[in-house]
């Protein structure tokens, strides 16, 4: 009976078999959940802090997402190129080859964690300066940021474990571990906030300590496991071709991501020149916005592993076939809860401040942006295909001329002509729509299928 179980649990782990849609949902479904669960803590803090401490502190922790998501961002696109290295390795069964590359996104992870922890405890403070933080709410937005990045190693080292799982089809420990450390998330938050009135800097205490739990039990399971792709701490080293190749594919990933959460900084910034109550009424949104996410993170993350281990086992068949019912999913999924968001805005809102002034600016923020969804979804689904088929470039190059660039230049301009805060939230739907025709562009005129075998095929040449 257990060696039963082990091999159907090996055929799920797989998504080179069986039914395309199944696999997808069930590699898509313990994702979603997951981040339910992440987004769920995510939004206790900023409950806790707006309702137990105030507006000002509930806006010190809002305009944690640019800069956090800067922060981190690079080091998780630099996980998204292990990932895709990791799962086309497990879908062609290169055992040995993604033992190297697994091992090598590890040592990549602690030295890369070891940076940003430095990195974001010493800039904190002149980055939210830069940010046009303003004074009144300075102390507690450094205070929060600081003991966030004092987890920065958890942080970078959570989500290459979770990478390794997600590339070999195992979305479900992830979950489990996620559950877990949100319980523990909220339960420090109300000891440290509410019981203790320990201040808003306790709120990112709670978090680094859910944080490092939950990297903690990943790492433990990977320790344990008997499967291929255990971890074994004496083979932790850097191996030159799997390095290579997971800079090659995370690299774009991690300066695409940096540099779009520099420019969504430079309109925080300008959402901050409205006052504390459009920062806590916009940052209430943002909270709200990792909800709306959701879809399309676990769907995006499917569409990587999936099209990774497909193209690596030469399967172009369900490569198409896996592409096109995730996009609808996705896409459907998204567009329906940003039309749930426009109908009770106020009242979502309302959720996490009781002022009359930030529930107005975060309900306009939140009915300027909704409804184009499905946009943001198709942009984000295009580029983790093509990230999962070897194209990194293509989204990195994309999303900074329209998401960088592009938005930048639009608040730059736009905003001196009407300085409104609707000016300022339209240049997301307007960016996403733009993002949108060029993926489709390149999805429907470039054989990207095909040009992932030659380049395959070259690359094993040379090695």
């Amino acid at each position: 009976m257990g060696k039963k179980r082990g091999i159907l649990e090996n055929r799920h782990k797989s998504l080179t078999e069986g039914s395309i849609w199944k696999g997808i949902l069930l590699f898509a479904l313990p994702v979603f959940l997951g981040n339910v669960f992440q987004q769920l803590y995510n939004a206790f803090d900023a409950w806790c802090v707006g309702n137990y401490i105030g507006d000002d502190a509930l806006a010190a922790v809002s305009s944690s997402g640019s800069l956090i998501f800067m922060m981190v961002s690079f080091f998780n696109g630099l996980s998204m190129g292990a990932g895709v290295v990791i799962a086309r390795a497990f879908g062609a069964k290169q055992h040995d080859e993604m033992r190297k590359a697994i091992h090598t996104a590890i040592a990549f992870g602690l030295v890369t964690g070891t940076i940003l922890t430095v990195a974001g405890v010493a800039l904190t403070p002149t980055i939210l300066r830069w940010m046009g933080t303003p004074a009144d709410v300075l102390p507690q937005s450094i205070a929060y940021f600081r003991y966030y990045f004092c987890g920065g190693l958890f942080v970078v080292m959570y989500n290459i474990f979770v990478g390794i799982l997600h590339a070999v089809g195992d979305s479900r420990h992830p979950l489990y571990y996620l559950m877990i450390s949100a319980m523990i998330n909220v339960v420090l938050d109300m000891l440290f906030v509410a019981g203790l009135g320990m201040g808003v800097g306790a709120a990112a205490i709670a978090t680094t300590i859910s944080q490092g739990i939950s990297a903690l039990l990943c790492c433990i399971h990977l320790l344990r496991t008997k499967e291929v792709y255990q971890i074994k701490l004496k083979e932790i080293r850097f191996h030159k071709e799997s390095l290579r190749d997971i800079v090659r594919y995370g690299l774009p990933s991690g300066v695409q991501n940096s540099v779009i959460a520099l420019a969504n900084v430079v309109v925080q910034s300008n959402i901050n020149s409205f006052g504390k109550a459009a920062m806590a009424g916009c940052g209430a949104y943002s909270k709200l916005e990792g909800f709306v996410f959701l879809p399309v993170t676990c769907f995006t993350q499917a569409l990587s592993t999936f099209v990774g281990q497909n193209l690596g086992a030469g399967r172009h068949d369900r490569v198409k076939k896996g592409v096109g019912f995730g996009i609808a999913c996705c896409c459907i999924i998204a567009e329906l809860i940003g039309v749930v968001c426009y109908l009770f805005a106020p009242k979502l809102i309302g959720f996490f401040s009781d002022s009359k002034e930030a529930i107005e600016f975060g309900a306009a923020h939140m009915r300027t942006i909704c409804l184009f969804n499905c946009l943001l979804a198709f942009s984000h689904c295009m580029a983790s295909i093509m990230r999962g088929a070897g194209k990194a470039t293509v989204p990195m190059f994309t999303m900074l001329g329209c998401w960088c660039l592009f938005r930048v230049t639009y608040i730059t301009v736009a905003v001196k002509l009407v300085n409104q805060l609707t000016t300022v939230s339209l240049a997301y739907p307007i960016t996403w729509a733009l993002s949108s025709v060029v993926f489709l562009i390149y999805f429907l005129k470039v054989d990207w299928i095909h040009n992932f075998d030659r380049e395959n095929a070259k690359r094993q040449t040379i090695s």
